[in-house]
């Protein structure tokens, strides 16, 4: 019976830690801190140093528990991913992934070297410990701290994110490797790496598309869905590390894949994923900070954050500027990448490698990850926001928080049916304008359901109901929400967003947040694009109008019937116009 005892208080210890943690997340939010700092306080609160007491060691427990809250929220990541965007920045997304983990690794181990008294493989070990950014903590931070961001930049960093955790993981254990058995043949590596990676992208394609099969064909019982591709993706991320591939780069494409090709229950499985990776991440930083030791802290503490004021200060800069130079990004863009290349989970997570193998001073890397991480999300994680804006890459936009009715419709794999209710100071109210994609199906009013016709436009406290592709549905949210107009464009209602020739420049800047001349405002579109071009227009011509770039899309009888709006990238520019800017500043 004392058993049975036990279980139950492990039980409840385990449920209270997790909902101290989520409760704990309204203060994060209310006061600005990092909210996974949050969690990983109450782990150690909860553990044998601090007031809890709970003694707690195991390591393979934390590592098993980690894996699988990383590999969901890869898969996560990868889900949310455009393959439109994925492709417009893999390259210096990837190079990032790559090359500047390795850079960022060699620039931090001298610091290790010479603070630690440690071998040159053991302070490439604690490089490469502390070397990738956080998916979780970039994920989070980009989606809740109300950032608009430039769609390339921010694209770049939540690949980057998403992609850099397998190499970083791969050059870990590489580096354990030569630290217990002595060093390798550079061909064997090459060849470790590139196995890895191959079978990686074979696993994670087929898994992805494994998935979507099943998804897409088969009549699973209602609320299984996000379930089974939830478990798909561990069932992918486990065979391609049996296998000897990278798994976590295999979960990330497969939630690519499925991300971008599933066309039934596709809301349900964002939901799910929201809350599985929300509870993943709780539970690994919990089991976390009970690991951790704040004991033995006092005496590495100065060589621990001399080491994250370098890969901060230093190293993070030097692997970005070498990286994106070559990519026509602004100097700007790249000093705020280099910012907010926030460290989390995965550096503590990698730190408990050589704990979990036995490694000669285990202890060491695993006080340093630590250190590093709470540093970089105390530092970083409060001032990224000071930083975008002083760097002017973002502005910050009021949250939205909409309800949203999402409903499949049987019978047919691309379409749901969304429902809102009209807000005051909705755009749509102040407009009428909506995406082309989205077409209204019914309005209720005064408990009453009336066809678009009968309902005679919207007012006021209406539910409407539209048809949305699925995995656009949700960039509908802006439209209906109650937010004041916006004093310059938001990304949030541009990208793939379409609108008739025959709106009005008057109502396009209300909506959107464009610069008019008053003169103009009751000029549709189409008369613009005739105006400007002074010819009739042709599919794929674009204007300019301040920071928005409308591009025709469809043309009928010489007017442009449909037309689309992107943000406008500010013009890099080249390399001599960029290095005679930095000669300025440093002069200046």
């Amino acid at each position: 019976m004392e058993a049975l005892e036990s279980i139950n208080i492990v039980i409840l210890l385990g449920a209270v830690l997790v909902l101290t943690g989520i409760l704990s997340s309204l203060v994060a939010l209310r006061f600005g801190a990092p909210l996974l700092l949050i969690f990983l306080a109450v782990g150690v609160l909860a553990g044998e140093s601090g007031p809890g007491g709970i003694s707690f060691n195991n390591v393979a427990l934390t590592y098993t528990v980690g894996s699988v809250a990383l590999a969901l929220i890869l898969f996560d990541g990868g889900l949310r991913t455009r393959f439109a965007t994925f492709r417009s920045v893999l390259a210096p997304a990837g190079t990032l992934a790559t090359v500047g983990v390795l850079l960022t690794a060699a620039v931090t181990a001298p610091m290790a070297h010479y603070l630690l008294g440690l071998g040159w493989a053991e302070s490439l070990l604690v490089g490469a410990v502390v070397a990738s950014t956080d998916a979780a903590a970039v994920f989070f931070l980009m989606h809740s701290r109300g950032l608009r961001l430039r769609p390339r930049v921010g694209a770049t960093i939540e690949v980057e994110s998403g992609t850099n955790d397998p190499f970083a993981i791969f050059l870990t254990v590489v580096l354990v490797e030569i630290v217990m058995h002595g060093s390798q043949p550079p061909a064997d590596l090459a060849l470790l790496l590139a196995k890895q990676g191959v079978i990686g992208v074979i696993m994670g394609i087929a898994g992805g598309y494994a998935i979507t099969a099943v998804l897409n064909r088969l009549t699973l019982p209602q609320g299984l869905h996000a379930p089974f591709a939830a478990t798909g993706a561990l069932v992918t991320f486990g065979v391609a590390a049996v296998v000897d591939g990278s798994g976590f780069l295999a979960v990330y494409l497969a939630g690519l894949v499925v991300g971008n090709r599933v066309k039934r229950a596709h809301s349900a499985i964002v939901a799910f994923l929201d809350a599985a990776t929300w509870l993943g991440q709780i539970v690994m930083f919990v089991l976390l900070g009970l690991l951790a030791w704040p004991a033995t802290l006092p005496d590495r503490l100065l060589p621990a954050l001399a080491i994250a004021a370098t890969l901060i200060l230093l190293a993070r800069p030097v692997a970005v500027f070498l990286c994106l130079a070559l990519f026509r990004f602004s100097f700007r863009e790249m000093v705020f990448i280099s910012w907010v290349g926030l460290r989390g989970a995965v550096g503590i997570f990698l730190a408990s490698i050589p704990l979990l193998v036995g490694l000669p001073n285990s202890q060491l890397y695993f006080d340093i990850g630590f250190v590093v991480v709470v540093v970089s999300l105390l530092v970083q994680g409060w001032s990224v926001p000071w930083v975008a804006r002083r760097m002017r890459i973002a502005k910050r936009r009021p949250d939205v928080f909409q309800p949203r009715i999402e409903l499949d419709l049987p019978g047919q794999r691309t379409q749901e049916l969304v429902g809102y209710r009209v807000t005051p100071g909705s755009p749509y109210l102040r407009g009428g304008i909506l995406p082309s994609w989205a077409k209204l199906a019914l309005v209720v009013r005064d408990e009453k359901v009336l066809t678009p016709e009968e309902a005679r436009g919207l007012h006021e406290s209406d539910h409407v109901f539209l048809l949305a592709p699925q995995e656009k549905a949700a960039s509908l949210d802006r439209f209906f929400a109650n937010l004041p107009p916006p004093s310059s464009p938001d990304p949030e209602l541009l990208g793939d967003f379409f609108v008739g020739g025959d709106i009005t420049l008057g109502a396009l800047a209300e909506i959107y947040g464009i610069a008019v001349d008053p003169a103009q405002q009751m000029m549709t579109v189409a008369e613009v694009f005739n105006k400007r071009l002074g010819r009739a227009p042709h599919a794929g011509d674009t204007i300019r109008l301040g920071d928005v770039a409308l591009v025709v899309h469809r043309v009928k009888d010489d007017h442009a019937l449909t037309i689309g709006l992107q943000l406008a990238e500010e013009e890099p520019k080249p390399w001599y116009g960029r290095a005679w800017t930095w000669l300025r500043r440093l002069a200046g």
